[in-house]
């Protein structure tokens, strides 16, 4: 277990006009799941007057403090906002970003508040993620930041960015693994009745989701029959007989519907399904075989390019951050 901060760990949480209050709520009930289980949490919702905010769903959220009156924060996050990337910000919430976070130990952002933290220049030269809807939008506006485009969360150094809504659930665990050890955060894992505490290199979408063909697209059958079955034969001479397609036709088909090749787009697939299989305790080598890619081996090469790590490694991190996971 790290060293626990004597103090205790001090989150600002800001919040802000149209904040999207699952990116606040989701990583504060972490964090106060985290304190019956040892951990010692304060959070405060901050704003930029210590005025109540209003969310995007209606509701209000009561700010306990104005910005300027914060004082030492260990831990700050900036949550997004519905709408907030399509006009400027306004100049006093930049400054409290930037005044907030100025001596914080750690600073994170939920959804489009990277767009915040890339505003007050602090995410230049780092590794960065947010919602997959505002990825084009926000490699345009910060061309200094190198933006990881299908990630739950990407850490570097002290910054932590994360994608949309739920992925602050993840971010919040990690920091609670971080801060208190594995222990404490499989505990609020089983206390929030969540399936898994997500590793940040897991993609936002999956690829079926973000391969949305029409249903009266020669292609749409086939892309559903490889997503429910992934083991079954998909060559391209089988793939062409199950659609009637000579083999450059269905590569411009995939190009133009899925943006990939047809073999990349089955091994995506694969990959997702071998995930899925690791998730619920098969081993690399049933999942191999169930998959569709035959020997643990060809899974391993699949997955250290795709995932970051090998079906091992991933299985190790899903035993470790899973407090009810079967054995392998």
């Amino acid at each position: 277990m790290n060293t626990v901060i004597e103090r205790g760990q001090r989150i600002g949480i800001l919040i802000h006009d149209q904040v999207t209050m699952i990116d606040v709520a989701g990583p504060a009930d972490v964090f106060h799941h985290a304190n019956a289980f040892g951990a010692r949490y304060e959070t405060v919702l901050i704003s930029t007057d210590g005025k109540s905010k209003r969310a995007s769903n209606g509701h209000h959220l009561t700010a306990e403090i104005a910005s300027e009156n914060a004082g030492f924060l260990d831990t700050v996050i900036v949550p997004g906002a519905y709408g907030m990337v399509s006009r400027p910000f306004e100049q006093e919430l930049v400054d409290a970003v930037s005044q907030l976070t100025n001596g914080a130990r750690r600073i994170a952002s939920v959804c489009t508040g990277a767009f915040l933290l890339a505003q007050c220049g602090l995410l230049n030269y780092r590794n960065a993620t947010t919602h997959w809807t505002q990825v084009e939008r926000f490699t345009r506006s910060f061309p200094l930041v190198r933006v990881v485009p299908d990630a739950l969360f990407v850490q570097d150094g002290s910054i932590i960015t994360s994608a949309g809504v739920s992925s602050g659930v993840d971010l919040a665990l990690t920091m609670v693994e971080e801060d208190y050890g594995p222990d404490v955060a499989r505990a609020v894992v089983r206390q929030m009745v969540i399936f898994t505490h997500r590793p940040g290199n897991q993609s936002q979408l999956s690829v079926a989701a973000r391969s949305s063909v029409p249903p009266d697209r020669p292609l749409r059958k086939l892309l559903d029959r490889i997503t429910a079955d992934p083991g079954a034969d998909y060559s391209l001479t089988a793939m062409g007989a199950m659609t009637n397609l000579s083999a450059s036709s269905l590569a411009r088909l995939f190009q133009e519907s899925t943006k990939t090749t047809p073999g990349r787009y089955v091994e995506m697939i694969r990959i997702e399904a071998a995930q899925t299989m690791l998730q619920k305790g098969s081993t690399v080598a049933a999942a191999a075989a169930a998959s569709g890619f035959g020997s643990a081996e060809t899974l391993r090469r699949s997955f250290i390019q795709k995932i970051g790590m090998s079906p091992s490694v991933y299985l190790e991190h899903l035993q470790l951050r899973s407090p009810d996971f079967p054995d392998a």
